[in-house]
């Protein structure tokens, strides 16, 4: 461990109930989730406090367990809400073991999901309800229990808002069996399924200490104010998303939610957002369509003045990036710190959105670390390095090749229980007590790691040379108009592998920069931009095909690229 690195005192929890309680201590009449209102064309919002919140975490937990669900696992399926965030609290804190589903799973895997995690019952919103009947008529589970969250007259379907008005009875009568119901931080807690981007999802084992343990890790590196606002826009069913949301809970912050991913920007603005934590592709279109703006307002020269300006500058001291790119800065709400993780992002990226005074650092970690190993602060930033070992975290690389590249090893208090019910996957990830990450990367001499790949990523040549695509696809990523890209290995007739890129272009950005321009004309364009980069690299590294589309590529719900899919899909169509 590096101690110069550890910044912050930092408060240890024994379990996810006592950091709420403790939050809740601290910041009583904090608000700690804003809920908007639609009505027509009205839009009201309701304040929910820290206090209000744990009233309700207590009625709905004691709903639950009059019910008959203590110590039974509860599923959750719905899109990032209030409600959401009730029924996994409630249900760690004091019900049982919270099962939480991806809100994009096709009918067939949720019905799968349900079974294999043997789900007692479902929490979901109301587009689920047809899914639940049929679950319903089939009597292969376990579910006894189906709550929507949503007011809803179907029959057998009980109501999420009476749950809470029944909660609140027994309360009032003296229950209280929910509040004094005993915690092992040790046990499995936690059932999550990973969103593989290359093989079958597989579930997570997670307990209170993996999550707490992360969160103490975290808030000795980063620094969040309880006067902060973080808008909760990755799915709460991953754990980036829900262990990012308890850190932010555990410093008392106001949370919100995002209306949609065409709304970002306008719900930044709306909810006048301090903080927000993201994926890569997303803080890389936001800083396109900065720069584009910049163009399109011919001030590219003048910015790029200021900058060199400012950064001098903050050679003595003196910081005035908020100052002086406040225009840019108000056009994300005022935002002062983004935070990505969940894949690298390009360092250009985070070079630019330093530059205007916004802390940008990043994460890296897996569904199976809980999630972070590894992370960057204010004070420790390096620009495309993904940061440093988190206090109680060790990392290692693993059999490393001659440039110090190897896989990412991993050891610490956040490491996953195991794989439910699969133990020679778990035995396979976790050797001798190190999870081994599937990630290959280096760490350099400040002990800052740099992911290069994803170990069943590597093209590997016939001449035995080893290709990371993405290096080249943060390359290709630059390219103003590169919405997303993929380079992949092609067969060659003689047994060897020619680089390619499917690259999914921005039409609005090639609508309005190239006009009414012909797709051989774009591809033209983008094969002269393709070879100007293979001019910076090895011959071996040459791409030489290209896939021009305007079609997303198949994706998780963290936005990574499924590359097994999406080969297939190509090479299928070849």
């Amino acid at each position: 461990m590096n101690k110069k690195r550890v910044l912050y005192e930092a408060e240890e929890y024994r379990d996810i109930r006592q950091m709420l309680e403790s939050t809740v201590t601290k910041y009583p009449n904090n608000i700690a989730f804003i809920i908007k209102k639609k009505h027509d064309k009205e839009v009201e919002y309701e304040n929910i406090t820290y206090k209000m919140l744990q009233r309700n975490i207590e009625k709905l937990g004691t709903a639950l367990i009059d019910l008959g669900l203590k110590d039974k696992r509860i599923a959750i399926i719905a899109n990032n809400r209030y409600e959401w965030c009730l029924a996994y609290l409630a249900t760690l804190c004091g019900v049982g073991i919270v099962v939480p589903l991806d809100k994009s799973l096709p009918e067939g895997e949720i019905e799968s999901s349900l079974k294999r995690s043997y789900a007692n019952a479902v929490i979901f919103e109301e587009k689920y309800s047809k899914v639940m009947e049929k679950m319903k008529q089939n009597t292969n589970h376990n579910i006894e229990n189906y709550i929507c969250m949503d007011n809803t007259n179907i029959e057998g379907f009980l109501s999420f808002s009476d749950l809470l008005k029944k909660g609140e009875e027994l309360l009032n009568k003296g229950d209280t069996r929910f509040k004094t119901a005993e915690i092992n931080p040790e046990e499995m807690s936690i059932i999550l399924f990973t969103s593989g981007t290359t093989s079958a999802s597989k579930a997570v084992m997670l307990s209170h200490k993996n999550i707490v343990s992360n969160i103490y890790a975290l808030n000795s590196i980063i620094k969040v104010y309880p006067t902060d606002r973080n808008m909760a826009f990755l799915p709460l069913h991953h754990t980036f998303g829900s262990t990012g949301l308890l850190f932010f809970i555990s410093n008392g912050v106001s949370n919100v939610f995002c209306d949609g991913l065409k709304y970002i920007q306008k719900n930044l603005q709306e909810y006048k957002v301090t903080i927000f934590v993201c994926v890569p592709l997303l803080l890389e279109a936001m800083d396109k369509r900065i720069l584009k703006e910049i163009e399109k307002q011919g001030k590219t020269k003048l910015i790029k003045i200021a900058i060199k300006v400012s950064n001098f500058l903050l050679k003595f001291g003196i910081d005035i990036r908020r100052k002086i790119f406040k225009d840019v800065i108000n056009q994300l709400g005022g935002l002062r710190m983004a935070v990505s993780g969940a894949a690298a992002i390009d360092k250009k990226v985070v070079e630019n959105f330093t530059n205007f005074g916004i802390k940008t650092v990043q994460g890296y970690g897996l569904t199976e670390t809980s999630p972070v190993i590894v992370a960057e602060n204010d004070e420790n930033i390096k620009f495309g390095s993904v940061g440093f070992p988190l206090r109680n975290v060790e990392i290692q690389i693993f059999e490393p090749n001659e440039k110090g590249i190897g896989e990412v090893i991993a050891k610490g208090p956040n490491v996953m229980l195991g794989y439910y019910e699969n133990q020679e996957a778990t035995n396979e990830v976790i050797v001798d007590g190190w999870f081994h990450t599937g990630d290959l990367g280096y760490i350099d001499k400040e002990g800052f790691l740099f992911i290069t790949g994803r170990k069943k990523n590597v093209i590997v040549m016939k001449n035995g040379k080893n290709i990371y695509p993405e290096e080249l696809e943060a390359l290709i990523t630059n390219l103003p108009y590169v919405a997303e890209n993929m380079v992949f290995g092609v067969p060659t007739r003689d047994d060897d592998l020619d680089l390619a890129v499917k690259i999914v272009y921005n039409k609005e950005y090639v609508n309005e920069m190239f006009g009414n321009i012909g797709k051989e004309e774009l591809e033209e364009k983008i094969w002269k931009d393709i070879k100007e980069i293979n001019k910076t690299m090895p011959p071996y590294k040459y791409i030489r095909e290209i896939i021009v589309t305007d079609e997303p590529m198949i994706k998780t719900t963290t936005q990574k690229i499924k590359r097994f899919e999406e080969i297939k899909k190509i090479l299928e169509q070849r």
